[in-house]
């Protein structure tokens, strides 16, 4: 073997600091950069909180009166307790309101959006459930202590209604949708099959029943609308933000929403909004690509 000479250790010796000196520069932070921008790295946009599971982030959904018989009003009583097992009885303000409840058939024909009143540490509200089958019931509020207001937790829990069901296939992925009184809302967004664990801006155009476009939306807790989606064969709830602001004239009839979808598949998404007078709701599906 050849001897390495004095000239080769020398190379051998700079080749390594160079290495060292290149690592060590590309491992600090530019000097163009500082702690916002740092910061700005680690809040890479996440998906939510999705209500399949009934414990998430310290804080679980405690069964105190579970649907059991179909009615137009069958009660519903639940406490969220801390990881400590303390009922929680205070929540920051989310849209307008402490508590968002939701519940939904396994396909995503019966759904409801309501907000349960606080008696002593549990709280109370009432389901209309016409009709027997699988269902998941969501919880979302938003701790006192968050570090991301736009980031709610949801729980979500099962529950099934005796008797005799009657399904309805779930529509096919569409961009477009009607209320039950007229009002047509289209998806003007590009691309039309968003990506799961991206930012996606939906941007919706709603037309009155003379089929033109609404100039203006009354507000719908604290904002234009409100909207949510469900994953039809995992039920996973994807909460969505409203970008405009409450009162400001619509351009052409648009409102936007900002989602991260966590999986691929096919959701089924529930718009409300407000106009004369009214809570007006529309549902449609979108397919998410991976």
């Amino acid at each position: 073997m050849r001897k390495l000479r004095f000239t080769d250790w020398i190379f051998a010796v700079i080749a390594v600091l160079v290495i060292a000196g290149g690592v060590y520069v590309m491992a600090q932070p530019s000097a163009g950069h500082n702690a916002h921008q740092q910061q700005q790295v680690d809040l890479t946009p996440a998906a939510h909180s999705d209500g399949l599971s009934e414990v998430e982030s310290g804080y679980r959904f405690d069964r105190v009166t579970m649907p059991e018989t179909r009615s137009e009003a069958v009660p519903v009583a639940f406490r969220i307790l801390d990881s400590a097992g303390t009922p929680v009885t205070r929540f920051l303000d989310n849209q307008t309101k402490q508590m968002h409840f939701f519940s939904v058939r396994d396909d995503m024909n019966i759904f409801e959006h309501l907000h349960p009143v606080l008696d002593g540490d549990t709280w109370h509200t009432t389901l209309n459930l016409p009709d027997g089958g699988a269902y998941r019931m969501f919880a979302e509020f938003v701790p006192l202590d968050t570090k991301d207001p736009r980031h709610p937790v949801v729980l979500g829990v099962p529950f099934s209604v005796p008797g005799d069901t009657t399904l309805v296939p779930v529509p096919a992925p569409s961009t477009e949708a009607t209320t039950t009184d007229g009002y047509t809302v289209v998806r003007v967004d590009e691309p039309t099959r968003p990506t799961a664990l991206r930012p996606q801006d939906l941007r919706l155009s709603i037309r009155g029943p003379d089929g033109k476009p609404v100039s203006s939306l009354e507000p719908h807790l604290g904002a234009n609308g409100h909207m949510t989606g469900f994953h039809t064969m995992l039920l996973s709830a994807t909460h969505m933000h409203p970008l405009e602001l409450a009162g400001i004239p619509l351009n052409n009839g648009e409102l936007s929403f900002q989602a991260v979808f966590a999986e691929r598949g096919e959701y089924r998404l529930f718009l409300e909004f407000a106009h004369a007078g009214k809570v007006r709701r529309a549902a449609f599906t979108i397919d998410v690509t991976g």
